[in-house]
């Protein structure tokens, strides 16, 4: 079928179970299903070999085909960073309609299937960029891929009684038949949004558009038939060359990430009385971030303006890592993480000469862990008004 209009377009409405997009770290496996739309074939050649010199023709014919059904399934593995590493199965499924030329129209009938595998190179974008739109419960992604694929014209036919595929030579009333298959180079490239599912640590649901092709020309065996009053009949060999396969595919599917750490649990901070001589603020951090989160700039504002309506005489503010990484390192993450949160009190008013800073990297966990374990109630920095 000619591609005439834009792509498909998607609405997912985020149910109450999204949580907060977390980097894929270690072993996924993924799936997918959808639509497969492909553009306008051309068949650039069909050669009778067995009929010798003048057999062959040049004239392109246009080859319309329906929309069809893609599926892929996908194991991967994340690096912890954003990129992802992925190795893919794939199918697509696409009928023949009619194929088209100078010379006349011919019906056709059968499908294209095509199955392979790709490796793709993915980059998951870090969520938090928009939490400022409200959008920081899905995981935008972008992938390139290259494989190969298998192109199958599965009881594929094409047949004419008012004039021939491909140039006048063929006869009055005429066919061309096959089940043969051809293999090509193959690549692709991925845009899509994943939308994590809280309830379920690891599991997301993926929402993306695929544009996949075939890199070179394919000929296949096909066998001419050839029958009309006053033309003699003729069975015989045929070989049909296509030019570029180009498909548009919009998908949904499911990956799930072994391993994945639980969603935090928040910690509520019971409002003390008046009188009392202490009161603490948990600021938490993504993993290997030290910046403000939209919420974390909330709770430095309510521990500023408690400064305000209580006696302090000082305060503490103490940073702290999970044990992943390195403890030289995640020394001085924490360090940063304090002074973050120190630089946005004073710019709150609070002044500087109260707040006193210490770093303890991963050595006092709220939450007993092995090493390297991503604990996001670790990831925090404690203020304490005294």
């Amino acid at each position: 079928m000619k591609l005439r209009s834009a792509l498909l377009a998607a609405t997912v409405l985020a149910a109450p179970v999204a949580a907060k997009a977390e980097a894929v770290s270690g072993v996924y496996i993924g799936a997918g299903a959808g639509i497969n739309i492909m553009q306008d074939q051309y068949i650039k050649s069909v050669a009778l070999p067995q009929l010798g010199v003048g057999a062959q023709t040049s004239q392109r014919a246009r080859v319309e085909m329906n929309p069809g059904f893609a599926g892929v399934a996908s194991v991967g593995y994340g690096l912890g960073n954003g990129l992802r590493l992925e190795l893919e199965g794939d199918y697509r499924q696409n009928k023949f309609v009619k194929a088209s030329s100078v010379n006349g129209t011919s019906r056709a009938g059968g499908d294209e299937l095509k199955y392979g595998g790709m490796f793709n190179v993915l980059y998951d974008f870090d969520a938090s960029l928009l939490s400022g739109l409200g959008a920081g419960s899905i995981s935008p992604y972008v992938g390139l891929g290259a494989g190969y694929m298998w192109d199958q014209h599965q009881n594929n036919r094409f047949s004419a009684t008012t004039g021939p595929l491909v140039g006048a030579p063929f006869g009055v009333s005429s066919t061309l038949r096959t089940n043969s298959g051809k293999g090509a180079f193959a690549y692709q490239g991925i845009v899509g949004v994943a939308f994590p599912i809280g309830s379920v640590p690891g599991l997301a649901l993926t929402l993306d558009y695929r544009f996949m092709g075939l890199a070179t020309n394919r000929s296949y065996n096909y066998q001419y038939f050839r029958s009309g009053v006053g033309t003699p009949s003729l069975s015989t060999g045929a070989r049909l060359k296509f030019e570029d396969d180009y498909n548009h595919t919009i998908m949904f599917g499911v990956r799930y990430a072994f391993g994945a750490a639980p969603a935090p649990v928040p910690v509520a901070v019971a409002p003390p009385a008046r009188n009392e001589v202490a009161r603490t603020y948990l600021v938490f951090f993504d993993w290997d971030r030290a910046d403000l989160t939209t919420r974390a700039r909330a709770i430095i504002n309510e521990a500023a303006q408690a400064t305000t309506r209580i006696a302090v005489t000082r305060i503490e503010v103490a940073g702290h890592t999970d044990k992943s990484g390195t403890a030289r390192y995640n020394q001085g993450l924490s360090q940063r993480r304090a002074a973050n949160v120190a630089a946005e009190l004073v710019r709150l008013g609070v002044p500087r000469a109260a707040i006193t800073t210490q770093a303890f990297g991963e050595s006092r966990p709220l939450v007993q862990t092995a090493d390297g374990v991503r604990e996001p109630q670790n990831r925090r920095v404690e203020i304490v008004l005294r």
